[in-house]
């Protein structure tokens, strides 16, 4: 392909940029089709078994020549239709919601001036600038770059970083999207977008494949294919013992079609998805992005939180709090002596010239506010920008001052010492010194510095020449809320570990200020001791302790396999590109929405748009409450449906008429999805929600104990229904009576159902009515609709039931309330 001439770097203007999208598509790495929610929703809410039961139904009406229930029968699909797709579209909604705050946004030119915009709008011509972290979203050609070192071997295979500039073969000129920029920046002129890179074409051999379920979800799903095989079944039994009874075909159809109206549990999936997408919705309105829905599912189970410190725990922000040279006491507030100017001249030149490291920033304004010139010093011309060294963690940068190169270093004091080549007294004076500052709880760092002869040769040869100069100590203090949170977490169950690359004594006194415990004959673990470490000993560090200092990513991921391998479910915070392989081994990996990478947003779970561990804490609450909610759902629908099933099963057995038709059908589906859908996922939470152990991660919904007694509601409810319909049929009452005093008691039993639902056993009724805004007029629609479809005859004439009197309704009330309200006098067990 022939090299593109390049624009100034001015960048496109925002005209052109919208023009070319129009042309050329959005840019979608992930290219499976995307179809408009409100067609998705049509066509599921379409396909729904109720709709597709009422079709039967209606057919076999026209069949045998009812042309009445026909109609009814048909016009029915209307409610049903729109609301499953009300209810689908609210579930598209929030997920929609989601997507659009979760996907990535690129820093672009335009304009002739920096702009973040969404990796979608990206267009062919475009300039990106990437830095370290970021994952490349679109092919190009590299314009600028500075140190550039990208990761290809997802798509290449190439196992070593490849160096990127704007000069040298086709290949470091080029970038792919999907790759990862490990280190240094770059500016490149976007070429292809979407489909069209190579990521995209590869992408588009696996658009069609399906997300995993996850093992509740295929739980939930085997429970209701169950189900429905069981209604399937009994539909067969009872069509043809109607059959040999001597009744028509058409009426053993309707019968068939009734019982598997009543019985196929269609509420089970939706219901499940519906609420996982508004928890998910919920919680990014309050800071916590959850990018895969699994994440909401083991949220309530999250039994250990191994935090970082800086930023997570701590505010984050940065400030040198004293310097101090090897020759003197360390200086806070007082005017800086000639050495330590060097050293602060020194820490400015071991920084980024344009920072977005909070500590560089913090060495700037400190430089600045006490007379060293930092924007002067950054002005000069920087020759080499060496990348930062994981394994001894420091960073170095050749510059040319004055005429002369200078080199300047800064990072961890052990770093600093080994590459500086520190003899014996200059070690033990550094780490004394170290020592002091760091049992502060202040963050420390070492900074080295020394002339050359020349900017040739490469890092080693540039970094032979530097001498030790001093420490840098930072103060950041404790994030608001934190104390409380952590308080929370003690309460709930949960464990919280910290986990950082500070200094041991710095994490030390960090934890000291949160109150985090820890055993005072180890308390704290080093990155070293873990490397020494067996999995038997690693084992025993990570039940016992809850500091871990020097920690390198790879620590990480031993840590969140050995808590694991304990039966823990792990949420594992993190922020850089080599904390990735902790972030997706953890049950829940959050990442940083500040100050984190792209690659380890992209491996979270989670990402906090505040960077706050009370967000997490508050994500971990919202988790809970959302599978209470699920449970009084899941509850409510194994106690709603024997009624229906009994009703259509024994009556045909014993030869009475069927006392629900498929029309009544259709009004208990208009009573079921928007209790269950409305009323149970906006419950309050309940009293002591984070003052109960995590859920086991084994558990289910609902107990084995509360699912017998959601059956045994639905049974003592059927037997009541039932029996009144029989004696009223028998006692020489119409099919008509019969069936509304039935109906009548049926709905006001599966309503009260709705107050006496509670699997976590401890939600009061009062809390409830008071709390939850959606209970009440849901409640009281249903029944001004019953009344209406009981009381007005041409209503009640479509639904072939009676108006009943004051004593018919007085009976109904007292059955319904005995055989479902039982429950409230019972000591009731927890989910």
């Amino acid at each position: 392909m022939a090299r593109m001439t390049l624009p100034p770097l001015t960048g496109l203007t925002t005209q052109e940029a919208a023009r070319l999208k129009q042309k050329h598509g959005p840019n979608l790495l992930t290219p499976a089709a995307r179809q408009p929610a409100a067609f998705t929703s049509l066509k599921r809410a379409a396909t729904d078994p109720m709709a597709v039961l009422l079709v039967v139904a209606s057919a076999v009406y026209v069949a045998i020549g009812d042309t009445g229930d026909a109609v009814i029968t048909a016009l029915a699909l209307i409610p049903v239709t729109a609301v499953g797709l009300v209810l689908e579209l609210r579930a598209a909604r929030a997920l929609e919601a989601l997507r659009q705050r979760t996907e990535p946004v690129v820093t672009v030119l335009r304009d002739g001036a920096e702009a973040r915009v969404p990796a979608e709008d990206l267009v062919p011509g475009d300039l990106v600038l990437v830095r370290e972290g970021d994952v490349v979203p679109a092919d190009g050609t590299v314009v600028a770059a500075t140190q550039a070192l990208v990761d290809e071997s997802a798509l290449t295979g190439e196992s070593l970083p490849v160096p990127k500039g704007d000069d040298g073969e086709a290949s470091q000129r080029t970038v792919l999207a999907g790759t990862t920029v490990l280190s240094g920046r770059a500016t490149f002129l976007v070429t292809a977008t979407g489909l069209d890179t190579q990521y995209g074409r590869i992408g588009s051999l696996v658009a069609a494949a399906l997300e995993q379920e996850t093992p509740l979800q295929q739980l939930i799903t085997r429970l209701a294919k169950r189900m429905a095989a069981g209604a399937v079944g009994f539909s067969l039994v009872v069509g043809l013992v109607v059959l040999a009874r001597g009744a028509g075909g058409g009426e053993a159809v309707v019968a068939a079609v009734s019982l598997a109206l009543a019985a196929i549990p269609e509420e089970f999936p939706m219901v499940f998805t519906l609420y996982l997408s508004l928890g998910a919705w919920r919680l990014a309105r309050r800071g916590a992005l959850v990018r895969r829905l699994t994440s909401v599912e083991t949220l309530g189970a999250t039994s250990v939180i191994c935090s970082d410190k800086t930023g997570t725990l701590t505010e984050g922000k940065l400030e040198v709090m004293g310097v101090a040279t090897l020759g003197g006491e360390p200086t806070g507030g007082g005017a800086l002596s000639p050495g330590e100017r060097g050293l602060v001249a020194a820490a400015v030149l071991a920084s980024e010239p344009d920072p977005f490291d909070p500590l560089e920033q913090a060495i700037g304004r400190y430089a600045n506010g006490r007379g060293v010139d930092a924007a002067g010093l950054w002005r000069n011309a920087l020759v080499h920008d060496h990348p930062f060294d994981p394994h001894r963690k420091y960073v170095s940068h050749v510059w040319q001052v004055d005429g002369r190169f200078v080199v300047a270093a800064k990072g961890s004091l052990e770093g600093m010492l080994d590459v500086c080549g520190a003899d014996a007294g200059i070690r033990d004076a550094a780490e004394a010194r170290h020592h002091a500052l760091a049992g502060q709880g202040m963050r420390v760092i070492a900074v080295a510095v020394g002339d050359l002869a020349s900017a040739e040769g490469g890092r080693q040869d540039h970094e032979r020449a530097l001498a030790f100069a001093g420490l840098l100590a930072f103060a950041d203090p404790v994030r608001p809320g934190v104390l409380e949170a952590l308080a929370e977490c003690r309460a709930a169950g949960v464990r919280v570990m910290m986990i950082t690359g500070d200094h041991p004594l710095t994490a030390h006194a960090v934890a000291e200020a949160l109150g985090l415990p820890h055993p005072d004959d180890l308390p704290v673990v080093t990155g070293d001791q873990i490397d020494a470490a067996g999995d038997a000993q690693l084992a025993a560090y990570v039940a016992n302790c809850t500091i871990f200092a020097r920690t390198r990513p790879e620590q990480k991921h031993r840590i969140v396999a050995a808590l694991q391998a304990q039966g823990q479910v792990v949420a594992m915070t993190g922020d850089g590109i080599n904390d990735a392989p902790a972030l997706r081994r953890a049950d829940i990996g959050v990442a940083m929405g500040r100050h984190g990478t792209e690659v380890a947003r992209a491996a979270a779970g989670m990402v906090l748009t505040d960077d706050n561990f009370a967000t997490i804490v508050a994500a971990v609450h919202d988790g809970r409450r959302i599978f209470d909610n699920l449970g009084r759902a899941f509850a409510y629908l194994l106690a709603f449906h024997p009624p229906l099933l009994l009703a259509a099963f024994v009556l045909p057995l014993v030869g009475a008429p069927l006392l629900l038709l498929p029309v009544h059908l259709v009004f208990l589906e208009l009573v079921v999805h928007p209790t269950v859908s409305l009323v149970f996922e906006g419950d309050p939470p309940v009293f002591g929600l984070m003052r109960r152990p995590p859920r086991p991660r084994s558990a289910g919904l609902i107990t084995k104990g509360l699912v017998v007694q959601s059956l045994l509601q639905g049974l003592t409810l059927s037997a009541g229904v039932i029996a009144l319909y029989l004696v009223a049929w028998q006692g020489g009452a119409s099919d008509a009576d019969a069936r509304g005093l039935a109906f009548v008691t049926l709905v006001l039993g599966q309503t009260l159902l709705v107050l006496a639902v509670d699997p976590a056993g401890s939600l009061p009724l009062l809390q409830r009515l008071r709390r939850n805004r959606t209970l009440l007029p849901v409640v009281g629609l249903t029944l001004a609709v019953l009344a209406a479809t009981i009381e007005v005859p041409a209503l009640a004439a479509l639904l072939k039931v009676a108006p009943l009197p004051a004593e018919g309704w007085l009976l109904a009330a007292v059955v319904a309330a005995v055989t479902t309200l039982w429950t409230l006098a019972v000591p009731r067990r927890g989910a």
